[in-house]
């Protein structure tokens, strides 16, 4: 009981440290950098307009980016909707992502990538949120010659039940993937908020060797930089955060968290060994009271479990926007590792689909 204790503790710590390294890598701003802004798009009819606009107030300079939206098939008004959006920006364009090479989402982000004519590739999705600074951002960690990049990916906080249970999983894996990251060891990142250098894209391969599940675009791409050594950076600022909504119903969200579990079974085998012996440890810790019958003092262990969770999150939320009391986090906390559990047997079960 002692040894898990100190041996989560200085997990924690070591986290931390990783975490606070991450907050630093602020790279500063530049419009130097030619950028291509990739974006798919399928069945996003009540959302592209305020997308397009979002896009077209970026501060950075029309001759060095350009907007590619790839219309992935969808069936209702969104390709209508968007070309007389776009059809007064010299720099912005719309594709269909007709006869993909690859399946789902990635023969959509493959077209747009193969229409691109910038030698950086920066990745969002339709329903997001990025700031005015966004692309600056973005052009200065190039700038410092990394070949992949990512950012935060917050979301807008409710009182949906869904929602906060993804706000309070979503701060958990930021911390923990971002302090990862600056210890050297990235394992995931996220397709609302990536770029990278296309050179390097062609050279490890692009998405042919990430096409295990329709998930992992982002993850398995990631996993292809890291085999190749590419040269990867996490940054964080409040202006390279890119905010979006989460799931509304319990359906939706499990299938949504199926597809990312099913990506994570493929990354590399030292990453499944850290998180699945991380998560393992605080799954342990947290079931401890179910056997205090055995040893009253195992109680510790879900005390200093919990009080260190509620310690970090209050802590980290502020970076990301959020807003949780004590027994918020307590509550969500709890419901988070369970859902670990749902999800990754979900996922195993093959239990998703793509929309």
């Amino acid at each position: 009981m002692i040894l898990l204790s100190l041996i989560f503790i200085l997990l924690i710590i070591i986290l931390s440290s990783g975490f606070r390294t991450y907050l630093k890598n602020f790279p500063g701003y530049s419009d130097s950098m030619k950028i291509s802004i990739i974006t798919t798009a399928k069945n996003e009819a009540l959302l592209i307009q305020k997308f397009i606009s979002l896009i077209a107030k970026l501060d950075y300079p029309q001759e060095n980016f350009e907007f590619i939206l790839v219309d992935d098939n969808s069936s209702d008004d969104t390709y209508t909707i968007a070309k007389t959006l776009i059809e007064k920006n010299e720099n912005f364009k719309i594709i269909k992502a007709e006869e993909k090479l690859l399946p789902a989402k990635r023969g959509a982000l493959l077209k747009g990538i193969q229409s691109s004519q910038f030698p950086y590739i920066v990745i969002t999705d339709a329903d997001c949120t990025p700031s005015a600074n966004w692309l600056k951002v973005c052009a200065a960690q190039f700038e410092r010659g990394h070949d992949f990049i990512f950012g935060a990916a917050p979301f807008y906080q409710d009182n949906n039940f869904i929602n906060k249970l993804s706000c309070i999983e979503n701060i958990k894996n930021q911390f923990l993937s971002f302090s990862l990251a600056s210890l050297g060891a990235p394992y995931t990142a996220s397709a609302r908020n990536l770029g990278f250098l296309k050179e390097a894209f062609y050279r490890i391969g692009g998405y042919n060797n990430t096409i295990e599940t329709m998930s992992g675009d982002d993850d398995l791409l990631l996993r292809e930089a890291i085999k190749n050594k590419l040269r990867i950076s996490a940054f964080y600022s409040n202006d390279s955060m890119v905010y979006s909504t989460t799931k509304m119903n319990l359906n939706d969200y499990l299938n949504q968290k199926a597809r990312h579990t099913q990506s994570s079974i493929y990354y590399q085998i030292k990453n499944r060994v850290v998180l699945s012996a991380w998560h393992l440890l605080n799954l342990i810790m947290l079931f401890s009271p179910i056997f205090i019958f055995i040893n009253f003092n195992l109680v510790w262990l879900f005390i200093v479990k919990m009080t260190a969770d509620i310690i970090i999150i209050t802590n980290v939320q502020k970076k990301f926007g959020y807003d949780f009391n004590a027994a918020e986090i307590f509550f969500y906390d709890i419901l988070y590792e369970i859902f670990l559990l749902i999800n990754f047997f979900n996922a195993l079960l093959g239990k998703a689909k793509w929309k």
